[in-house]
């Protein structure tokens, strides 16, 4: 064992800073936990050792380090990896963060070799890099969850294409739509989600590694081959910049902060839909929950989470818009508390994505239910009001017309579609027998048959459209 490796488990080596040189106290111990980040940043550990050998690479390249000691790099990063992955990485406080965690455990590894790779970098660029590797691959995750959901509710538009439900609007039943219709409203939603997600990952593709504090570095270095070795797009051109930029993050968080609107509207629909005063769904029993006083309740717990957790990323937001509005260029210590939101953002997506595309493949509409509720609040008196402009009476005409029809059947507790043709005459003589397909609910929704309408069989054309969607991007 080499005599860096002894010194490793050494309290006060372990308690020497990388930048204790120009201090003549050690950091008090409060401050040391209060400044710390190593409890929360050593997820990006992996992404922290892939930017490290690509920045060592890059210098054995340019010929600022030797070969011999990039590999010897290689092989105490291999090492490290393993030991992380494998839960035998001990991470300690006093080295702060995660950065300062490996290079320690590298240079106790390898001995000067480790105290090289540094060469040319700072913390600074080091963690502007890490956030955005590690970011990118998260953003890459939440869009395969986001596809997923797509999935499932397209699979449920195509399974009830033609189920027939209320239309609301100001919560007001309005026109009859089609169960496989609503399902595709939050499919579109989805996919402005996908596409936000598909755009900002470009803007989070942009290599600050070479920027080094804030100035750039005196060392020959080549940021265009470690941008390339680590899959970047770009090089941020602009070493200020480059380093403060968190713009990314706020915009990841905007993003996220959508994703969970969407996800919150569709939860407040499962609520709703789920009682006992509308009956129009049925969740699997594993996603909700009993009364501990109440033994008949069944309570939607995973929408009614989902709803809540939304206003926490949206918390995650304003932490970091906050964070940002009054820090000058260039790094500053206000940057560490960028991660804490982002990653809670992170988790909290992909598990509300994780639990809804279970969840909402497992609904079951109730369409007896559902028909029933659409047949309340005359939902076919703007078809009839169409039927007397198609017969030459002028729109305004034919709404006064259609209010004193809506009104005589309120006054017979029928629906429109009950009064009899005398009666429906008195108000209009344009008006003949055909009008009774047009007032029925599968009339009504057979009748919007154009794209976007929810007609079934355009319900069912959306779906093939979003077949092909989905095939195109396997």
């Amino acid at each position: 064992m080499s005599q860096a490796q002894d010194n490793s488990n050494d309290p006060l080596h372990a308690k020497k800073k990388a930048w204790s040189g120009r201090f003549s106290e050690p950091v008090d111990a409060f401050v040391l936990r209060y400044t710390a980040s190593v409890d929360f940043d050593k997820r990006m550990a992996l992404v922290d050792i892939d930017g490290s050998v690509a920045h060592a690479t890059m210098l054995a390249k340019v010929g600022v380090i030797s070969e011999q000691d990039l590999a010897d790099i290689k092989r105490g990063m291999a090492q490290i990896r393993e030991e992380i992955q494998t839960g035998k990485f001990e991470w300690q406080l006093e080295l702060e963060d995660v950065h300062l965690n490996i290079e320690a455990r590298l240079t106790a590894l390898i001995g000067d070799a480790g105290k090289r790779l540094h060469t040319g970098r700072s913390r600074n660029d080091q963690v502007a890099t890490d956030i955005r590797l590690y970011l990118r691959g998260e953003i890459d995750e939440i869009i395969r969850r986001v596809e997923h959901l797509q999935e499932v509710l397209v699979a449920q538009a195509e399974k009830n294409y033609n189920v027939i439900m209320p239309g609301f609007t100001h919560m007001q039943v309005a026109q009859p739509v089609t169960f496989g219709h609503h399902m595709l409203a939050y499919v579109e939603m989805l996919e402005r989600d996908h596409a936000r997600l598909i755009d900002l990952r470009h803007r989070v593709n942009s290599s600050p590694l070479g920027a080094a504090a804030l100035a750039g570095t005196t060392y020959p270095i080549d940021r265009e081959y470690t941008a390339k070795l680590l899959g970047f797009e770009t090089v941020a051109q602009n070493s200020l910049d480059a380093v403060s930029d968190r713009d990314f993050a706020i915009e990841f968080c905007a993003a996220a902060s959508l994703i969970m609107a969407h996800i919150s509207r569709l939860s407040e629909e499962l609520v709703i839909w789920m009682s006992q005063r509308f009956g129009f769904i049925k969740l699997p029993d594993r996603f909700t929950t009993g009364s501990s006083i109440m033994p008949q309740k069944k309570n939607p717990d995973v929408p009614e989470t989902a709803r809540g957790k939304s206003g926490r990323v949206y918390g995650d937001l304003m932490s970091m818009l906050t964070l940002m509005k009054g820090t000058p260029l260039a790094y500053n210590k206000d940057f560490q508390e960028d991660k804490e939101p982002v990653f809670d953002a992170i988790d909290t997506v992909k598990d509300t994505l994780r639990a809804f595309c279970d969840m909402m493949a497992g609904v079951e509409p109730q369409p007896e239910a559902m028909h029933q509720a659409a047949q309340m609040g005359f939902p076919t008196a703007t078809d009839l009001a169409d039927y007397l402009v198609r017969h030459g009476v002028p729109f305004r005409t034919a709404h006064d017309i259609v209010g004193q029809t809506v009104r005589a059947a309120a006054e017979r507790k029928c629906g429109l579609e009950e009064l009899p043709l005398e009666v429906l005459q008195s108000f209009c003589d344009k008006i003949e027998a055909d009008v009774y397909p047009v007032l029925s609910l599968e009339g009504s929704v057979k009748a919007r048959n154009h794209v976007g309408g929810t007609a079934p069989n355009q319900v069912l054309a959306q779906v093939k459209r979003w077949e092909e969607i989905f095939n195109s991007r396997k």
